[in-house]
């Protein structure tokens, strides 16, 4: 009999973040305490994003009203890697950094705890920026996912091709 195996993956939906995106612009024009503090959100190349304001709070508002919507489109926080707003001629500007894939370090320490604190049996392999796992028993498997969505882990985790 074959093996059962998933994938665990760090992707992000870029659709849902555009989404968010564009709720947060909109929001950010309708409110008033935001009028007149020329608060802006952008996209700034393909995994940036990139927040204006006049002040560091207005800079830290915006990424709050991000952040919410973020939340509400069913992302998880882990994606934004948010920096501190910084003064650049008259206004304030907060580079947003989006994460994706599972990095060499991160895969190492899920194999770790899979192998430590999993059912026995059970494989993990890197492969890139993914991890492959696989074991004879599907409710193993089903083990693992509990076990890594219990754990508070830096990285946003998705689980794809269950087999």
């Amino acid at each position: 009999m074959a093996d059962s195996s998933f994938d665990v993956v760090s992707k992000i939906d870029r659709q849902e973040v555009d989404n968010a995106l564009n709720q947060t612009v909109k929001e950010i024009g309708h409110r008033f305490d935001f009028k007149g503090t020329g608060a802006s959100i952008s996209w700034s190349g393909q995994d940036n994003i990139e927040i204006k304001a006049n002040s560091e709070e207005r800079a830290n508002a915006v990424l709050d009203v991000f952040r919410d919507k973020i939340v509400k489109r069913g992302l998880s926080l882990k994606v934004l890697d948010a920096g501190e707003p910084k003064l650049s001629g008259k206004e304030y500007r907060l580079m947003v950094a989006l994460k994706e894939g599972i990095d060499q370090e991160n895969a190492k320490k899920i194999s770790k705890l899979i192998r430590d604190e999993g059912p026995k049996g059970i494989k993990a392999q890197i492969q890139g920026d993914e991890l492959r796992v696989t074991s004879k028993k599907k409710d193993d498997l089903q083990e693992v996912i509990a076990l890594l969505k219990g754990k508070d882990l830096d990285i946003a985790l998705q689980f794809t091709n269950y087999r």
